[in-house]
């Protein structure tokens, strides 16, 4: 796990989250849910906690508490996951077939390789290129189509 640099989450309690009225955490828990995945602002690498709180009309620290208590990860953890679910239906389309791995990674919003083999490994126990050589063996006909489609190209 050390090649990763992957450390154990340590837990916090903030008396602020305490003081929030419960129908504004809901209110608050599905406008991020609308900006961060409706409107997919995960893609975006530049999209930070702070900016999803002015695009909100509220604070950083309510949109901590809300991302921790109503979907029990923070901010950038929601974020990667929804990057990393996105990147595992990309690695195992056929479409991106032929895409390199790093490309993807970009394409779903991480800003370089290792955050994305770090957000991937935490969620998923294995590396992005694992997840799609795991993918292929289940998959021989995916094998079989794409070694049919490189022939075909080298004989155009």
């Amino acid at each position: 796990m050390t090649k990763y640099n992957i450390k154990e989450k340590s837990e916090k309690r903030a008396n602020y989250r305490s003081f929030m009225n419960p129908s504004v955490k809901d209110e608050l828990q599905e406008k991020i849910r609308v900006k961060i995945i409706i409107e997919e602002k995960y893609k975006d690498k530049d999209y930070s906690a702070t900016k999803l709180a002015e695009d909100l009309g509220t604070n950083v620290r309510y949109i901590s508490a809300v991302c921790a208590e109503r979907f029990y990860m923070s901010y950038c953890e929601l974020v990667n996951y929804y990057r990393v679910n996105e990147a595992m239906t990309m690695l195992t389309d056929r479409r991106y077939a032929k895409m390199r791995v790093e490309d993807i990674s970009e394409m779903v919003g991480f800003s370089n390789r290792q955050s994305f083999y770090v957000a991937f490994y935490r969620l998923r126990g294995m590396t992005p290129r694992q997840y799609k050589m795991q993918y292929i063996r289940n998959h021989p006909e995916l094998l079989r189509e794409l070694a049919v489609k490189g022939r075909q190209r080298k004989t155009a």
